[in-house]
Parts: C-alpha cells; sequence; structure tokens
C-alpha cells in the first residue's frame, strides 16, 4: 500500500490529499529518508512525521484490506511511539 493511502486509510490524516501535500513537503519519513507519495509501507517501518510543536513516529503494525477503517480500530494498524 502506497504511503499516502495508508495515512489515509488507518486516520493519521483526514484527507489522502493532505497526506500528500505532507509528502511533498518533505515533513514525511521513513528510517529518517524523505520519500514520495509512491513509496509502499511494509510492516515494521517507522514513519516520522515533522509537526510544528515536534516530530511524531508511528510504527506499522499491519497493512489495512480496506479503503479506509473506523477510528476505534486504529491501534490494529499503527502504534504511536515515543522518541
Amino acid at each position: 500500500m502506497r504511503i499516502d493511502k495508508f495515512l489515509n486509510a488507518v486516520n493519521i490524516t483526514k484527507k489522502r490529499s493532505t497526506a500528500q501535500d505532507m509528502l511533498t513537503s518533505g515533513v514525511v519519513k521513513i528510517d529518517g529518508a524523505i520519500i514520495k507519495a509512491s513509496r509502499n509501507i511494509k510492516i515494521g517501518d517507522v514513519i516520522e512525521i515533522d509537526y510544528l510543536e515536534k516530530p511524531r513516529f508511528y510504527q506499522v503494525l499491519q497493512i489495512p484490506e480496506q479503503k479506509t477503517i473506523k477510528k476505534n480500530e486504529s491501534h490494529l494498524y499503527y502504534k504511536e511511539m515515543q522518541r
């Protein structure tokens, strides 16, 4: 699954276009490297998003089969990490 679709499907971003803008701006990284929206994710990847306040880190636990998931099921697909 593409990173922009993943961010939207698991409710990290509200819209896919928002995820694409963040990727274009270079605020989304995997393993410290700036990535493109077309990058496929895999289980175990650590996604870093540089928000204005502080960066946040999310570890991919599984990849959703559906286009969107329920908000109360988000914890099944990623976990937020502290760094």
